[in-house]
């Protein structure tokens, strides 16, 4: 069986997610990075594909006209030769702007999809919809390689993309309210790149007197991140939306523990690891949720590290490949 992943090969920058699962991968099937060239001309039984719409993005209009051409070929390759196509659903939606054009050549992509593939239980489906679940890997053998840290008391850590959806002016705002002298320790850690410089200038302002913050802003190595995860006494993730979270897992992975937003996904995931590990806060994060959670991480005695048990690369590969297989029978049925 021959797959084409929708990511290329090589890049520094990839998710690690992507690169622990081609990996696995490639010990029980050929598998080859994205190129338009080997999209439209190369033998391949299944298209899996993570984020779409990244197909369809070009720095300028001009690129952009040409990725929704190349779009339009691939899906009629992809129909006239029956090819498989499987569908990581990783969000519960796009956080991308897109034109008519682009959700028109989406939804074209949506309804030829063969099987999709959701990271938890609570991913909602098209009806009779060919689906698996297979959970998100964990980041422990990836980063066996880095020494964390010891914890700095009263240490929150952002880290991860910003962008506005990521609640972090929130975050910024409510750590910025915390005046108890009890923690007057306490510090604030936001690491990552911007999504634009007008973003990362509103929260520069929005910080701008209060000396316990400092950004670290830009592409964050491994290295850097194994760093900073270790340094946190408490990682907080304030997104106004959280289905999947990788930073949640990374952070797992490193033994320190999170605070999210409650919902469905994020419980399921505290019943998972471990109350102590997956703090949650109701509804809009507060100044006394951060002190809370923070006394919380900092009283509790961790006895052992998060339950992760259930998200091994072998397990993750596994279920990978029998979904291709199932795939690729479904699409030569129909």
């Amino acid at each position: 069986m021959r797959i084409l992943q929708s990511f290329p090969e090589g890049r520094a920058t990839t998710n690690p997610y992507l690169v622990q699962l081609d990996r696995g991968l490639r010990e029980h099937v050929q598998v080859d990075g994205f190129s338009w060239w080997r999209a439209l001309t190369a033998p391949y039984d299944v298209f899996h594909v993570h984020w779409p719409e990244i197909l369809l993005q070009g720095r300028t209009p001009a690129r952009a006209l040409a990725r929704r051409l190349l779009f339009e070929l691939l899906l009629t390759r992809l129909r006239l030769r029956h090819t498989a196509v499987v569908r990581t659903l990783h969000n519960l939606r796009s956080h991308e702007e897109k034109s008519p054009t682009e959700r028109r050549l989406l939804q074209a992509f949506d309804r030829h999809t063969t099987l999709w593939i959701r990271l938890n239980a609570f991913t909602p489906l098209p009806a009779g919809a060919l689906e698996r679940t297979i959970a998100h890997g964990d980041y422990r053998e990836w980063y066996a390689g880095h020494t964390c840290p010891a914890t700095v008391p009263g240490r929150l850590l952002y880290f991860g993309l910003i962008r506005p959806y990521k609640g972090i002016d929130t975050l910024i705002e409510c750590f910025t309210a915390i005046t108890d002298a009890a923690e007057s320790s306490a510090t604030l850690r936001i690491v990552g790149q911007p999504h634009t410089p007008e973003l990362a200038r509103t929260l520069s302002a929005l910080a701008a007197g209060d000396p316990r913050i400092e950004f670290s802003l830009g592409y964050a190595s491994d290295e850097t991140l194994a760093h900073e995860i270790g340094a946190a006494e408490l990682v907080v993730l304030p997104y106004q939306e959280m289905h999947n979270s990788g930073a949640a897992l990374l952070a797992l992975s490193l033994g320190r523990p999170v605070l999210v937003p409650r919902n469905a996904v994020t419980e399921a995931l505290a019943n998972e690891v471990g109350g102590d590990w997956v703090l949650v806060y109701p509804d809009t994060l507060s100044p006394g949720d951060l002190t809370d959670a923070l006394a919380a991480a900092r009283f509790s005695r961790h006895t052992a590290r998060p339950d992760l048990s259930a998200r091994t690369w072998e397990t993750g590969v596994a279920g990978h490949l029998e979904a291709y297989e199932c795939a690729a029978r479904a699409a030569r049925a129909r």
